[in-house]
């Protein structure tokens, strides 16, 4: 028990490095939390920041999913990774280093799978690839895919990775209801590429 507390804390504490702040305050003199949307994540990074810091946020986020699902490997336990990824996902989403108001958990969500179920993590990947490029929004993007993996997640035939994906699914749609909001309203930012950009790119 008392590993698999050092696993959950290490693991938090993984989750809790704000990528976006750290890069934006170091590399651009900027807190990106007061930009944009106000997030740290991955998508305000891109808006705020460009692309080689939205790239280097997202690789960041994804491997402190993946590293923190590790830690059973290198711990030499057989706790479930899964388990202890949450300790990330939570970390992420409220950062101890970042007054505990993070992202919403995408990334570093698809980083602990990539360690679980490599295969499952490129469908989930392309799946949400693709839903960007029809709906140009990572927000809606994010949503579908949500409700998408959780019951494709049964395919495994694994109880915890579907119990996982449902709370996740779950956690990750609350996470967004100000974008949902946005949706409905038709103010959601959308990226610039995608299924009709250059249709729209001069009314948007």
């Amino acid at each position: 028990m008392l590993e698999i507390c050092i696993m959950l804390v290490i693991a938090y504490l993984l989750g809790s490095i704000p990528s976006g702040v750290w890069i934006g305050k170091i590399f651009y003199h900027k807190d990106i939390r007061n930009f944009g949307s106000g997030n740290s994540g991955t998508t305000n990074t891109y808006r705020v920041l460009g692309k080689k810091a939205g790239t280097a946020v997202l690789l960041m986020d994804i491997l402190k999913g993946t590293l923190a699902a590790s830690l059973p490997f290198f711990f030499h336990s057989d706790v479930n990774p899964l388990i202890i990824g949450l300790g990330a996902i939570v970390g992420h989403t409220y950062p101890i280093f970042a007054q505990f108001k993070g992202g919403k958990a995408v990334a570093t969500s698809a980083g602990a799978l990539l360690a679980y179920n490599p295969q499952f993590f490129v469908f989930c990947a392309l799946l949400f690839i693709t839903l960007i490029y029809v709906t140009r929004m990572v927000s809606l993007a994010s949503i579908i895919a949500v409700l998408i993996i959780a019951p494709a997640s049964w395919y495994y035939h694994d109880p915890i990775l579907t119990t996982i994906a449902s709370i996740l699914m779950v956690f990750i749609i609350l996470r967004h209801r100000g974008n949902i909001t946005r949706i409905l309203d038709g103010t959601e930012n959308k990226v610039p590429f995608g299924l009709g950009y250059k249709k729209s790119k001069k009314t948007e």
